[in-house]
């Protein structure tokens, strides 16, 4: 998986590009001057709509933007223009969850705190696999969607170790995960010692936060996604900090600076009070074997 260029920051980009142009004047007055509905105006700079080349070029005509930054603005407009990887599978995912797949292979840094299972980024395909059929019980789902889902999240995981450079990941679980019996204790085990291998990536920080350690967890499972200065070519605006919050059917996105900062607050205090990376790899060691080496072969599944 080469450097990403991820159509849907590409369009996140671009549209806070767009609406930073506007300036002061309204969008009413920018699509009367056009000959375009507000509503138009609007989904450009909601990055709610592909990016047809010669309605950006209007628009940079109207807006008078010179070169440089003109051509910069329009190779974004191509880019964003672009299809993802994800998009391959969109007859087994929501929409929600493709926009979040599109902000993920771009982001630089994700910060994820998880209270419910083992994060996508660190499943093993088969512990995703028991995950998916243990969903059916609440909303049943035809087996080929199952097995697309778990192919997208064994793509995702590539982040970690094929890109370049590769996504940097500061992950905290609570200790109630590795306890949370999903599928066999066969599979238990083999999950959590693939914790511990992937943790000795470079890139990986993994901790365990202990149920006996103090501090505060009244919180859902969520994630910070950070981006870093744009590729190549300049003129583009540094993404700002996206925050998901897990639910039963999609993630939940918080905007504004200080949602995002305020979340990001909350992570540090998660992984602070967290086992460092080298005890917390002890820990699961630890617990893999007092948890499910100790019980008896499972029955069939």
């Amino acid at each position: 998986m080469a450097a990403s260029a991820s159509p849907t920051v590409r369009r996140r980009r671009l549209a806070a590009e767009l609406r930073s142009l506007r300036g002061t004047r309204t969008g009413g007055a920018v699509a009367k001057a056009l000959g375009w509905s507000p509503a138009k105006v609007s989904r450009y700079e909601l990055g709610q709509s592909s990016f047809p080349i010669e309605e950006i070029e209007k628009l940079l005509d109207f807006y008078q933007v010179t070169q440089p930054r003109r051509a910069q603005l329009l190779d974004l407009a191509k880019d964003a223009n672009q299809r993802g990887w994800w998009e391959d599978y969109a007859d087994a995912l929501t929409p929600d969850y493709m926009e979040f797949l599109g902000l993920e292979a771009e982001a630089t840094i994700a910060s994820e705190w998880h209270l419910g299972i083992i994060p996508g980024l660190l499943q093993t395909e088969e512990y995703a696999r028991q995950i998916h059929l243990d969903f059916q019980s609440a909303i049943p789902t035809p087996p080929r969607i199952i097995e697309r889902r778990i192919q997208v999240r064994l793509q995702r995981q590539q982040l970690l170790t094929s890109r370049e450079p590769p996504l940097d990941l500061r992950a905290v679980l609570d200790e109630a995960v590795i306890l949370r019996k999903v599928g066999s204790s066969d599979l238990m085990d083999r999950q959590l010692r693939h914790l511990v291998t992937v943790a000795q990536l470079p890139n990986v920080d993994l901790r365990i936060l202990p149920l006996a350690s103090g501090g505060v967890r009244l919180t859902d499972s969520f994630g910070v996604l950070s981006f870093g200065a744009p590729a190549a070519g300049g003129g583009a605006s540094v993404l700002q900090d996206v925050v998901w919050v897990e639910s039963v059917k999609s993630q939940i996105y918080v905007g504004g600076e200080t949602e995002t900062y305020n979340f990001g607050l909350v992570f540090n205090g998660l992984q602070n009070a967290a086992l460092p990376p080298a005890d917390s790899a002890q820990f699961i060691l630890k617990t893999a074997e007092r948890m499910w080496q100790s019980i008896p072969k499972d029955g069939p599944q």
